[in-house]
Parts: structure tokens; sequence; C-alpha cells
């Protein structure tokens, strides 16, 4: 297993009123936050935060391209992002257990935090499809360019991995430097992770590691969708 340490590129926040950092999602413009009572948008370039909404938003968060989704009391809520409507709602495969969430090619897949489970689910029906075990606590997930990884954050430690999807086989680690959280998790579809602090009220862009040489991958494997 390749392991490095976090390079910490920027570091966004603290924001007015917001404790909490939890799920946070990429809409190719925006960063989107999760704070408990509203999801923010913020300018990942100026680190302006942009406009605000309120909704239940303790877990994880996922854009499609055109919708968010956030994990809000048990269930996971489909939202228009230009008003917060709730579009749609599907039951949350851990019943208010789950943690982190991302979209990829059509499908939901969401982090479980203290089973250690990650699921890949119908965004329609909640049904699932898929389920890969973790030895660690599971915080935030991401796909991109074909490479599954989730955060964790157990036993004051937390750590960016790369895993197998079909065995959930740990294949790169990179850890966060001490008292560094890691609550949230989501590629900007290149060359940076966005990584939420927890109760910092923050929220970091680390560096993806560079490969060393061309992976082996499988081609049925999702690529994140919304790094297009």
């Amino acid at each position: 297993m390749k392991r490095s340490k976090a390079e910490i590129v920027r570091e966004y926040g603290p924001f007015p009123g917001i404790d909490s950092v939890h799920g946070l999602t990429f809409d190719g413009e925006r960063v989107w936050f999760a704070s408990g009572d509203k999801l923010n948008a913020v300018d990942p370039e100026s680190g302006a935060q942009l406009r605000s909404f309120d909704a239940i938003a303790q877990a994880g968060t996922a854009f499609d391209g055109r919708h968010l989704f956030q994990i809000s009391d048990g269930r996971i809520q489909k939202l228009d992002p230009q008003t917060g409507d709730v579009l749609a709602t599907i039951p949350a495969p851990g019943g208010g257990n789950d943690s982190g969430l991302t979209w990829a090619e059509g499908t939901l897949w969401v982090g479980q935090n203290r089973e250690r489970k990650i699921y890949q689910i119908d965004p329609e029906t909640g049904e699932i499809l898929r389920s890969i075990t973790s030895d660690r606590f599971v915080t935030g997930v991401t796909w991109v360019d074909g490479e599954l990884w989730h955060g964790t954050w157990e036993d004051e430690a937390s750590e960016l991995r790369r895993i197998d999807a079909q065995t959930g086989k740990v294949l790169e680690s990179v850890a966060m430097p001490d008292g560094v959280a890691v609550s949230g998790l989501e590629s900007d579809g290149g060359e940076r992770f966005f990584c939420g602090g927890g109760t910092s009220g923050r929220f970091r862009a680390v560096r993806r590691p560079k490969r060393d040489t061309p992976d082996a991958r499988d081609a049925n494997e999702p690529v994140d969708s919304t790094s297009e």
C-alpha cells in the first residue's frame, strides 16, 4: 500500500454563524457544504460564501450535474440547487447512521460511519446495489478517474484512502496532519480533494497524490461524472 502525508493547499473558513462542516460536494463551479441546518455555496477560488438555503444537512452531500442530494435524518433528499426545494426523497441505507455521499455514473454512493461500510444505491428507489466493507470509520466518499476514495475519522486521526471498489482493499493512504479531521470528501475532478473539517467550521483543499505508474483499472468502474 502506498502511504503519504496530505498536502493542504488551501483552507476555507471559518464562516459566520457556522460551527461545523459535514458533507460537501462540487458542482463544477462552487463547493457546497452542509452545516447542520443549511447548505452553503462557496467560490473555491476566492473563498467567498456565495449563498445558502435552509436544509436538514448533518451528513453527506452530492451533486449529479443538475441536482443536489443531501442525507437528512435517515433519508436522502433530492434538492433544487436554485431554490432548495425538495424534489424527491428516498430512504438512506443506514437509517440515520450515514455519513458520506457522492454521485458517480448514475448512482449514489453512501458512506456509513460506525458500520464501516460504503453502499452503492439506486437514486430513484434507495435499493442497495453494492456493499463494500472498510476497516475504519467511513466519512466522505468520492470517485475520480475511476478511483474510489473515502475519508476516515477515528481515534482522533483522519486520512484519505483509495480502495478497491470490489474488495475494499486499501490501495493508498494519505494521512492528514494531527488534529485535522475529515468529515466529508469530494474531488474537483482534477488535482484537488475538498475535505470537510468537522467542528472546526472549516473545509480544506488537499492536493490529490500523483500516480507513479498507471493503475490497472476495471473499465466497468464508474468515473465521477461531476467533473465533466
